[in-house]
């Protein structure tokens, strides 16, 4: 059947055909992860320090750091600027994903870690809400939530997160402050090369990933929708394949008796394809050091993170961005679910809850 197969490249898909081009990887592709990573040499952290001071100083005479734009800062960053945007474009345009080491993360207060993680998403796209309270940079560490309760989301405890990406945004970024007393491991890998893959094994069950699936809003419900909505796994439109992907979200839709029961097939297909994200062939796997940014592409890229625990001396906290590029591929409708109402590129992305009480960048977890 393999040999039979077609293929096709990101721009002009054709549906169940395999997709060539850089975000088709794996984890061969990358042997050492340190010669993919960007190093911040001191030149580019004492252009970032200039860019922290500007955005203090802004802050100081009364402009909040969600209304700094990269226009404010860009003067302090001649050599950084250039290397931050290709960085993105490597993680929209290119294989999916980018990794940068070096953020002086230790020796800056919280606020001007914000306003560091602040001016490098500013290279990479508008940060949309994360949450019901309107978050745009979110705190990720444990707060001792319950990861059995339907509301919780997992980034809250310290259960490990199973293979998914991020739907309400078309980049997922994250920031390591500091890490914990064990475990937390992270890891990424090409939903692109999972679906060729599943293409050559069972294609089949492409297709049932391409149907139905129903995704549960964890009590996160927008005004007049229901409580869970329907998006397929794979996902063809205009020439793209955008993959939307997290099997816990599809059980947990179960719990409500409107949504069609899943299937053998579905439960065969959500095997195959966790099994394909998470082997050694197709996962890179690290543990993000302080000071590490990752930047992921939601709709090429799948994430997880591992259980950790946390001790008095070694908290694991690191900081979120969920950004939307002004230039982005074309969605179909259906993601309008799970963008905040838009598929426009630019203007779509993130959670809004109507009557909200909003606390757009909060120095600590809430």
């Amino acid at each position: 059947m393999a040999s039979e197969l077609k293929t096709s490249r990101q721009g002009s898909v054709v549906p169940f055909t395999i997709i060539e081009g850089p975000e088709d990887w794996r984890a061969a592709d990358f042997p050492k992860l340190e010669d993919a990573i960007l190093h911040l040499t001191p030149e580019y952290v004492s252009e970032l320090d200039a860019a922290v001071a500007t955005a203090e100083s802004l802050i100081s005479e009364g402009k909040k750091l969600q209304d700094i734009s990269l226009d404010d800062v860009s003067a302090d960053l001649p050599t950084l600027s250039p290397a931050l945007l290709e960085a993105g474009r490597e993680a929209q345009w290119g294989r999916g994903w980018s990794v940068l080491r070096g953020v002086p993360v230790g020796r800056y207060s919280r606020q001007q870690q914000l306003a560091a993680y602040w001016v490098l998403g500013l290279h990479w796209g508008r940060a949309v809400p994360q949450n019901a309270k309107g978050h745009l940079i979110g705190h990720i560490k444990d707060l001792g939530r319950d990861p059995n309760d339907p509301s919780t989301r997992l980034y809250a405890t310290n259960a490990a997160q199973p293979w998914h990406n991020d739907g309400p945004a078309d980049l997922v970024s994250l920031l390591c402050l500091s890490n914990s007393e064990e475990g937390g491991e992270s890891g990424w890998s090409s939903s692109i090369a999972v679906h060729n893959e599943i293409l050559r094994r069972a294609p089949h069950l492409a297709s049932v990933l391409a149907g139905p699936w129903f995704f549960d809003r964890k009590n996160e419900i927008p005004e007049g929708k229901k409580p869970f909505f329907e998006i397929p796994v794979f996902n063809y439109h205009k020439g793209y394949l955008s993959v939307n992907y997290s099997d816990n979200y599809y059980r947990l839709s179960q719990r409500h008796a409107d949504v069609p029961r899943l299937t053998p097939e579905h439960h065969e297909a959500m095997q195959l394809f966790t099994e394909l994200a998470s082997s050694p062939e197709f996962a890179i796997r690290t543990i993000l050091q302080p000071g590490d940014v990752q930047l992921l592409n939601n709709h090429t890229n799948l994430h997880y993170r591992g259980a950790f625990r946390d001790s008095p001396e070694r908290t694991r906290h690191l900081l979120r961005l969920w950004l939307a590029p002004a230039h982005e591929r074309p969605l179909p409708e259906v993601y309008s679910e799970i963008m905040g109402g838009s598929v426009v590129a630019g203007k779509r992305g993130g959670i809004f809850i109507q009557g909200a009480q909003h606390n757009p960048i909060p120095h600590e977890a809430e």
